[in-house]
């Protein structure tokens, strides 16, 4: 039973990441530094930041799905691989999304209470890239909510096992 929830969740986040990655690389094969200045006049190097992270999300992304592509496809499903694999996703991808390292936007805590969005940019952006963070963020943090599970259980098994 437990390991056909674990398949289930992998499923759902290789469908999500499947999507993710077509607009990642939908919005950055479109998307430019000089378009962007086009756009709405800013901080250069704050725009190449956005776009450097952006970039990495969309490697994460691709990664992510094709580790659970492989997962899925083996012959025998293997429930620790999965669990591994969905804990790793959870720091590459949806972490990163929220709060990347280099800082280049973070998350508003606090508007979870006030139904807004909770990314926010430490200077102002192009709608273009508000707009992706817009339509990216409510599935990101349905995904986060699902793999918060694997965050605490994986350091759990970490513990007991030193």
């Amino acid at each position: 039973m437990a390991n056909s929830i674990v398949e289930t969740q992998m499923k759902d986040v290789q469908q999500f990441l499947s999507s993710a990655v077509v607009i990642f690389e939908d919005f950055l094969n479109e998307t430019t530094l000089s378009a962007l200045l086009e756009e709405k006049q800013g901080d250069k190097d704050y725009y190449k930041s956005i776009l450097t992270n952006l970039r990495k999300l969309l490697v994460y992304c691709e990664e992510g799905h094709d580790a659970c592509r492989i997962i899925l496809m083996s012959d025998q499903f293997q429930r620790g691989a999965a669990e591994k694999t969905l804990y790793r996703l959870y720091h590459h991808c949806i972490e990163e999304f929220f709060a990347p390292r280099s800082d280049s936007w973070y998350e508003n805590s606090r508007s979870a209470y006030t139904g807004k969005n909770s990314i926010r940019f430490h200077k102002e952006v192009p709608d273009s890239v508000s707009n992706l963070f817009k339509g990216l963020e409510s599935d990101f943090q349905k995904i986060r909510e699902e793999l918060e599970y694997y965050e605490t259980d994986y350091r759990t098994k970490m513990m007991q096992s030193k």
